[in-house]
């Protein structure tokens, strides 16, 4: 009997085609049914809409189907009323992994709620270290300490090393208070000539923290300078000057197209740009690979430089991409 060796071999060529093309289209099937959840208290806040951008972008990207609750407040950090939003859609549909927004640890408790639950879990914006939260799969965000280092450095060296810098945060929680303490021991070690004042709270509701930037500047006419750790600094304390007809060389957080324009204008010196839209990015990256059973790191820390006026092309463009 005659064998077709040629024969055998097309017939194996096509089967190997064929299974590689089955294995691609599993692999792409597998994507398009990741479901994946974002919960994050006060959702509708500026800065949390860039992060959500960056999120759901990410997620369009990889063909996965995600989905944002939470309250939906822009000034009041609700987690009560963000949690039934959270269950109400966990109700609704069947997610395979879900990221939850982690500043504040009074939302740990509802991290291992749902990891007991079966669901893999990530956080964003903050570095819990490994094993403090129970269930936590990875973490993703700025370098907390590295951002508090950079905008002592720029502030330091706009101020020649000598003045007087206010210092505020939104709250007090985790990671505020790291990259206050960050700033406030890099101004010590590196601009001794530099006085410090004591942390105040300006809160999240626009004007009563301008009022309260007002009363600092007011009674501390040495004030020389102001570092804000939260989203909204920028916004206070450029009014706060403009009120108080003060020349102070302002540095605050976050690249939402308010504080680029206020920089661009003069208005305010630096924005340290922690990188919202990347690590947020990162987020989905995270949560797909976990809902595929995959392996992560668990600490994915990103770097957060100062940018200024001569800087900011790059983040508009990244604004524009993300419809913000």
């Amino acid at each position: 009997m005659k064998i077709d060796l040629r024969k055998g071999l097309i017939r194996t060529a096509f089967a190997t085609v064929a299974v590689a093309a089955s294995l691609g289209s599993a692999s792409f099937a597998q994507a398009a049914d990741i479901h994946l959840l974002w919960v994050q208290a006060m959702k509708d806040h500026p800065v949390h809409r860039l992060m959500q951008a960056g999120f759901l972008n990410k997620c369009k990207e990889l063909g996965y189907s995600c989905e944002v609750v939470g309250d939906p407040s822009a000034t009041n950090w609700d987690i009560p009323a963000t949690l039934p939003l959270a269950e109400a859609a966990l109700a609704r549909t069947k997610y395979d992994a879900i990221g939850v927004y982690g500043p504040d640890p009074a939302i740990y408790s509802y991290i291992s709620k749902l990891a007991k639950e079966g669901f893999p879990i990530v956080t964003w914006h903050v570095l819990p270290p490994e094993g403090t939260v129970q269930g936590l799969k990875a973490a993703t965000g700025e370098d907390i300490a590295g951002a508090g280092q950079n905008a002592a450095v720029a502030i330091g060296e706009k101020l020649g090393g000598k003045g007087t810098v206010a210092l505020t945060q939104g709250a007090s929680n985790d990671t505020e208070n790291a990259m206050s303490a960050a700033f406030r021991q890099t101004i010590a070690e590196k601009y001794p000539n530099i006085k410090v004042l004591d942390t105040q709270m300006e809160g999240f509701e626009p004007s009563a923290a301008e009022a309260k930037a007002v009363a600092i500047l007011q009674g501390n006419p040495d004030v020389t300078a102001a570092f804000g750790t939260t989203g909204n600094s920028i916004q206070t304390w450029s009014g706060a000057a403009r009120k108080a007809g003060r020349d102070v060389v302002i540095v605050g957080m976050d690249y939402i197209r308010q504080n680029l324009d206020l920089v661009k204008s003069g208005a305010a010196y630096g924005i340290v740009a922690q990188p919202l839209y990347e690590e947020s990015a990162k987020v989905a990256e995270l949560l797909g690979d976990l809902a595929q059973g995959k392996s992560v790191p668990y600490s994915n820390p990103l770097p957060a430089k100062v940018i200024t006026a001569a800087d900011l092309d790059p983040y508009y463009k990244m604004l524009d991409s993300a419809g913000q």
